[in-house]
């Protein structure tokens, strides 16, 4: 519940990044061995991970700080019959991870949020590639092999999860693999980091082209998660809602934030970085811009619906075109509801400001359309009522307690 208009202020600080984690947990099942990820995010994909794992024999435990030990040395199961991978994307990072340790591994076909069709198709060419065989049949995927060899994969579009997935994959193979065309996301370079950390030899991650060299087995690990860099564009985005906004974001990568921060430049919201913090300023009602959503390092898809809500009160026209994912404007009726003026044609929106948002009752269609959901409550005239709130905890640790702390009049009602 959110009664807005209430310009945010003070400082917030940002969590682990959810894309990144989500990767790291499979890839710590590499090692037989235990290992220790800090900075994790309180959030809800964490939580059903854990559970995963913990059902195929990891040992898992979680303490008050955010930290995350995992003990795989007793994982003997890769065969995951839980229905719970249906409840995320990322689960599919399980396939490369026990394919590199046990050379063979099934589970259901992984689920998520419905923003568009998300096929596999580019992971299971690569896991062919390194010498597995593929079996897709009544929703269960089975890969297998007798030993995963090197190879030359070119991806032929640029996808987040494939690359990530074929990188842990790779890290037992024989040989040396090449993945072009690969994406260069933060959590991308993340997870590399954390592999060579457990012994792996992953170089050129960030590049176009990732160069994993095979080793015979991976060790244990302590490795610190890097902040969100969608969770800290969000809180950038809220800031720059309501005028009079100024709120000091800390715990950021300055830059991973360059297009949010350009972008909101551009509309006349001062933007300030210092050190591993970002101030955001908003000092009136923000101009019209245009937005394509690109691989790193351009505009995230992941931002595209946040932002949207700041458009609909800019002065002017604004064109957003969704370049990634088919099926990410489905919160565009959610925010009519409140009185936004927006246009969609295939996959361009046309969002004509207007100067305010009522207030409505409204539901979360996935992630970030929750949180676009919230911004526009922060904006509105009166009370906003959102419902769904699964979504927006798949992503996003305490999101109205932190926007609380800024003076966000918001609180979550249990019925």
């Amino acid at each position: 519940m959110i009664n807005g208009g209430k310009p945010l202020v003070g400082q917030v600080a940002v969590s682990g990044a959810k894309n990144a984690t989500v990767a790291l947990i499979p890839a710590a099942l590499l090692a037989n061995d235990k290992c220790a990820l800090e900075n994790l995010p309180l959030i809800r994909d964490v939580q059903v991970l854990m559970e995963i794992i913990e059902q195929m024999g990891a040992k898992v435990r979680k303490d008050g700080t955010g930290t995350l030990e995992i003990d795989s040395s007793g994982l003997n199961h890769p065969h995951i019959t839980n229905g719970k991978v249906k409840e995320l994307r990322a689960s599919y990072y399980l396939l490369g991870a026990l394919l590199a340790r046990f050379k063979e591994v099934s589970m259901a076909y992984p689920g998520g949020c419905d923003i568009g069709l998300r096929p596999i198709d580019q992971h299971i060419k690569g896991f062919k590639a390194l010498g597995a065989e593929v079996e897709i049949e009544h929703g269960i995927i089975s890969l297998k092999a007798d030993r995963l060899v090197g190879s030359h994969i070119f991806l032929d579009v640029v996808s987040v999860g494939a690359t990530i997935n074929l990188m842990i994959a790779a890290t037992m193979a024989e040989g040396t693999t090449v993945l072009e065309n690969v994406a260069k996301e933060p959590h991308v370079v993340d997870v590399a980091n954390f592999l060579n950390s457990m012994g792996a030899e992953v170089k050129g991650a960030g590049t176009d082209v990732i160069r994993v060299k095979g080793v015979e087995s991976m060790h244990g690990s302590t490795y610190m998660v890097i902040p969100d860099q969608i969770e800290a564009g969000t809180y950038m985005i809220a800031a720059a809602a309501i005028p009079g906004g100024d709120v000091i974001i800390e715990n950021v990568i300055p830059k991973h934030l360059d297009s949010i921060a350009a972008k909101l430049i551009e509309m006349g919201v001062e933007v300030q970085f210092n050190g591993d913090s970002v101030r955001v300023i908003s000092k009136g009602r923000p101009r019209s811009v245009d937005i394509k959503t690109l691989p790193y390092p351009g505009f995230p898809t992941d931002l595209q619906q946040p932002i949207t809500s700041l458009l609909t009160q800019a002065e002017g026209t604004s064109m957003i075109t969704e370049s990634i994912w088919e099926g990410r404007f489905r919160h565009v009726d959610e925010l009519k509801r409140m009185g936004a003026d927006i246009k969609v044609e295939g996959r361009v929106a046309v969002v004509e400001g207007i100067r305010g948002l009522s207030g409505s009752k409204v539901s979360a269609t996935d992630l970030r359309a929750g949180a676009a959901l919230v911004i526009a409550g922060l904006m509105a005239r009166g009370q906003t009522e959102i419902n769904n709130l699964f979504h927006i905890d798949r992503g996003y640790e305490n999101l109205e307690g932190k926007l609380a702390s800024l003076g966000a009049d918001i609180k979550r009602i249990k019925y």
